[in-house]
């Protein structure tokens, strides 16, 4: 039962109702939890208040929306580390589920201004763009756009690139990423993001602009990701010197 005596909010009273199920596994990931006309009938309340409490463990990723489908509690986000430089395949087979990708195009195209930049080549110069959809166990989990240059760059039009691409790049073009520089920043997913990642409007995510050095120090891959933020944590860890 609510206390209604006003000393605690009521949608926060039913936020923790709702978030004392799920972290004592009574609803566990994947979860249809009860519909707002549910909680409303048990416990006396308004729509606007259940509404607003779980509007909020949207917000905080507790549970996610599926419009038509009703809310379920979420799935458990996946952690990437940020000191380690590894592919989307790599991360995924770490973590025992099985990587994928759909390919949305693939062309060679002179390089705009900003990947021009990163791989410290001319405007226009010439490169490849590989723009993918990765999955994870079938589950579309982010958009990657690599934007290519290095000697023989266009060997990589008409191949197959489903699998891992750097491991392509690896053993077919000799091609070895050693380094990285990464930015991160929150954003809202525009409505071809929110169509292919299967996201709500308006939903949240996290975009990535990484440039990969390779073993001689030399760029060659201007990346731009954008990963559902419901399904992504990204973390580092930091010692004081």
């Amino acid at each position: 039962m609510l206390d209604k005596t006003g000393t605690v909010p009521i949608y926060s009273q039913v936020k923790e109702f709702v978030r004392e199920k799920i972290e004592a596994g009574v609803w566990p990931p994947g979860t249809l939890i009860p519909s707002e006309r549910d909680f409303c009938e048990q416990f006396g309340i308004s729509r606007m208040t259940v509404r607003q409490a779980l509007g909020e463990l949207v917000s905080e990723g507790l549970v996610v929306r599926e419009k038509g489908k009703g809310t379920f509690v979420a799935l458990p986000r996946l952690r990437q580390r940020l000191t380690r430089l590894s592919g989307f395949s790599d991360d995924m087979h770490a973590r025992g589920k099985q990587p994928g990708a759909t390919l949305l195009s693939i062309r060679l195209v002179p390089a705009k201004p900003s990947a021009a930049r990163a791989l410290g080549i001319l405007p226009h110069e010439e490169i490849v763009v590989i723009e993918r959809l990765r999955l994870a166990d079938g589950e579309p989990l982010a958009i990657e756009t690599s934007h290519l240059h290095f000697a023989g760059v266009e060997g990589l039009i008409g191949r197959d690139h489903v699998a891992s691409l750097y491991q392509l790049l690896r053993d077919e073009f000799g091609v070895h990423p050693t380094r990285a520089e990464q930015e991160i920043e929150a954003s809202w997913a525009t409505t071809r993001e929110e169509e292919l990642l299967r996201l709500e409007h308006a939903a949240p995510v996290l975009r990535t602009r990484r440039t990969t050095y390779d073993a001689h120090g030399r760029p060659f891959e201007y990346a731009e990701a954008v990963y559902r933020g419901d399904r992504y944590t990204f973390f580092a860890e930091l010692s004081h010197v």
